[in-house]
This record gives structure tokens, C-alpha cells and sequence, in this order.
């Protein structure tokens, strides 16, 4: 009985810690980040540092794109060999967040071996503060500093928590200092980067900034009130085209087709071009209610030319023109509106204003007697709207010698 309990025991813990190192796995799988350790251009460099000297040592150029980096600092003796390199290490490591988790990420990174020299090191984010180093051994302008001397030490720096890696800087220095009085010491330095998969493309902040900026200049965001939808597109579509390196080489023609086809691509999407003529839309309606007739018109057209428009944008097109004094041109477009919708009222009270204006009393008596009960909106009733229109007509000049028997109608 014992031993069957035992056994059952086993059983339990058994599947506890296969349990528990699934939910590990499955965790670090949806814990990863898109990119890679770019073993191509990692560094790996041997130096001997004289004794009681300073040197200093510039990584490999860092991928565009890198994120973060590992590196690896080991102190051998005389014909000692690293047993396995940084890189391979790493390999086992999909995800560089799991470099710091833990005392155990950092003693998995140490070399198995190390001589029993020491040494400090600092590191520099440029090669003149590197060299000033060198002379002086001063540390105030390293970006980091291991003052304490080690035989071995390695460490993770990221974007945005190291001043020792930014996104502007695709170099940095490691300076050593030997404590070795008598004898040089071997330093193995081995740096490798993490590339963020997205940004390798090339596309930071200021790129981004700078295509953004670009666009709002464009003659069709600044028909917008808002552009921001209408250039973050442009923008993603450009940088799933392009690198951001191979969008510089273009010729300023090539540059200007691609915003002019991103740009129309953009302008045709749904909730964009819902945005753009809902714009327009609102500056027309601003432009009327302070009497910039003139400007609304362009506005408003540029609605019906794209095949947007409504029976009420055809309306206060007609409206613009009347104020305008460009009686044939209203007649025109609110017979358009009224082809779109014969039931919207105030394209029925702009075409009676319209026919009245030009000297068609008998056609413009028709419709105002015919709707003068009704409401051209859910709160404004024909009547009232009527006479509100004929005196502001009256105020600009417009013909009125009918607004008197017209109003009688409506006694």
C-alpha cells in the first residue's frame, strides 16, 4: 500500500511539473518579441590591454532597428578559450526581456571560464569621450561604468532605459582598464543585438514625423479639418512598401507619384472619405452661417464632384449661388437635388427662391403655397424659414418685389 502511494504521489508531482513547465513555455511564447538576435553583426573581439593601461574598443555598427543589446565581457589567461560563445547561448533566449529575469539569465550569460585577472570598464556612446578616457581616465562622460574590477560580467541594455542605447546611435565604445601591474591581459568583449523586427525597416519617430508633416501640406489633407486618418494612412502604406533608406533614394517625382497614388488610395477609404465630406460639410455650413457665400461654393462642390453629395448639399449649394446672384447655376443644381431626393424640402424652398429671384413668380408661387404647412426641418417650419430668407435676400440686394405678395400667401 505504501509503495502504490508513493507511486501515485510521483504520479501527481509528475504532472504538476509538466503542467507547470507548459504554462511556462506557452507564457514565453505569447511573451515574445518580434524580432531577433542578429548574430551576423555581432561583435566578438579579443584585446590585450598592457598592464596598468587603457584602451578602447568600438562595437560593430548596431543594426537599424536594435533594441536592445547583450553583451559579454571575459578576462583569460594566457591561451585560455571561451568554451561557448555568447551567440550560441542566446540561441536558447527567443526573447531578450528574458535575459534580465532573474540571477539565473545572468550566470546562464557568464563564461564558463574566466583568469584571474581584473579589470573595470566603462562604456561611451562616443569615440572622442571614448579617447578622453584613454588619456585621462576619467568616467563622467561614460554612459556606464563598472568601477568595481571583475574577471567576467555581462548585462543587457535597452532603448529607453540606458542612456548607453538610443535610437540615433548605432555605435558605442567599451573602455578597459587593466589592473594587472606586471603583465597584459586577454579581454574577450562579445556585443550582440537584438533587432526589433518593425523598426529595422528604418521607420523611428522623426521618419514618421517628417511624412506626416509632409502630407499635411497636401492640397487634399488641407481640404480636411482634421487630416491625422487621412496621413497615418499614407504613412502605413509607405512603410510597408518601402525601407525608410530606399524611400530617401527616390527621385522628388518618384516621391510625389507615391503620395499622389497612396493619397487617392487613402481618400477612397470608407471611414476617410466619411470624415473628408463630413468636413467639408461643416466649413460649408461655418462659411454660410458668416456669409462667405464664395467660399462655401468650392467646398461644397468638391462633395458633389466626388459623388458624395446629399439632396441638402445640393440645397446649400443652390442657397450659395442665389446669394451669389448666379440664378441659372442655382436653377441647375437644385433640380439635381431634387432628382436625388423629391421629398427634401429645403431643396423645394431654395428652388422656389431660385424661380422667384428670376423673375418666375407663377412657378415659384406653386411651391410655396403647395408646402406652406409643412416643416423644412424637425423644428422650422416653412413659413418661418421663408421669411427669414427673404430678409436677409433684402439685406444683400437681391430683387424683391414679390417677397410682399408671396408672404400674403401664407395669411
Amino acid at each position: 500500500m505504501k509503495s502504490v502511494a508513493i507511486k501515485a504521489s510521483f504520479q501527481t508531482t509528475f504532472k504538476k511539473t509538466i503542467l507547470s513547465l507548459f504554462l511556462i513555455f506557452s507564457l514565453s511564447l505569447f511573451a515574445q518579441k518580434d524580432g531577433y538576435w542578429d548574430k551576423e553583426r555581432a561583435t566578438t573581439k579579443e584585446i590585450m590591454v598592457p598592464a596598468r593601461d587603457r584602451i578602447s574598443i568600438a562595437t560593430e555598427d548596431l543594426p537599424v532597428g536594435t533594441t536592445e543589446i547583450v553583451y559579454r565581457i571575459t578576462l583569460l589567461d594566457k591561451n585560455q578559450e571561451l568554451t561557448n560563445s555568447l551567440v550560441s547561448l542566446l540561441k536558447a533566449i527567443p526573447d531578450p526581456t528574458g535575459v534580465s529575469q532573474g540571477s539565473a539569465g545572468a550566470v546562464f550569460l557568464m563564461s564558463k571560464i574566466s583568469g584571474d585577472d581584473e579589470c573595470t570598464y566603462s562604456i561611451f556612446t562616443s569615440n572622442e569621450n571614448a579617447k578622453k578616457y584613454v588619456a585621462d581616465g576619467k568616467i563622467d562622460k561614460a554612459c556606464f561604468s563598472q568601477a568595481e574590477p571583475v574577471s567576467k560580467d555581462a548585462k543587457r541594455l535597452s532603448v529607453g532605459k540606458s542612456s548607453c542605447l538610443k535610437e540615433n546611435i548605432n555605435t558605442i565604445w567599451f573602455g578597459f582598464e587593466s589592473k594587472n601591474w606586471i603583465l597584459s591581459q586577454k579581454v574577450v568583449l562579445e556585443v550582440v543585438p537584438w533587432v526589433d523586427t518593425k523598426l529595422n525597416r528604418g521607420w523611428n519617430q522623426d521618419n514618421k514625423n517628417e511624412i506626416i508633416s509632409l502630407c499635411k501640406t497636401s492640397t487634399m489633407a488641407q481640404k480636411m479639418a482634421n487630416s491625422d486618418d487621412f496621413c497615418v494612412c499614407i504613412l502605413n502604406k509607405i512603410m510597408k512598401q518601402y525601407r525608410y533608406d530606399e524611400f530617401q533614394k527616390l527621385l522628388a517625382v518618384e516621391k510625389t507619384k507615391v503620395y499622389k497614388d497612396f493619397g487617392n488610395a487613402c481618400y477612397k477609404d470608407a471611414d476617410i472619405s466619411k470624415n473628408v465630406f463630413n468636413d467639408l460639410r461643416t466649413q460649408a455650413a461655418s462659411l454660410i452661417k458668416t456669409q462667405k457665400y464664395n467660399e462655401a461654393i468650392p467646398k461644397l462642390n468638391t462633395i458633389i464632384n466626388e459623388g458624395k453629395a446629399t439632396a441638402v448639399d445640393y440645397s446649400s449649394l443652390g442657397y450659395c449661388y442665389i446669394l451669389t446672384k448666379q440664378y441659372t447655376k442655382a436653377l441647375k443644381t437644385l433640380h439635381e437635388g431634387e432628382k436625388l431626393d423629391d421629398t427634401e424640402l429645403l431643396v423645394k424652398l431654395n428652388l422656389a427662391h431660385a424661380y422667384l429671384i428670376s423673375d418666375n413668380y407663377s412657378d415659384a408661387k406653386a411651391i410655396y403655397k403647395k408646402y406652406q404647412d409643412q416643416n423644412v426641418t424637425d423644428s422650422l417650419s416653412w413659413k418661418d424659414k421663408t421669411k427669414s430668407d427673404f430678409l436677409l435676400f433684402q439685406k444683400v440686394g437681391l430683387p424683391s418685389k414679390d417677397f410682399e405678395k408671396i408672404l400674403k400667401l401664407f395669411n
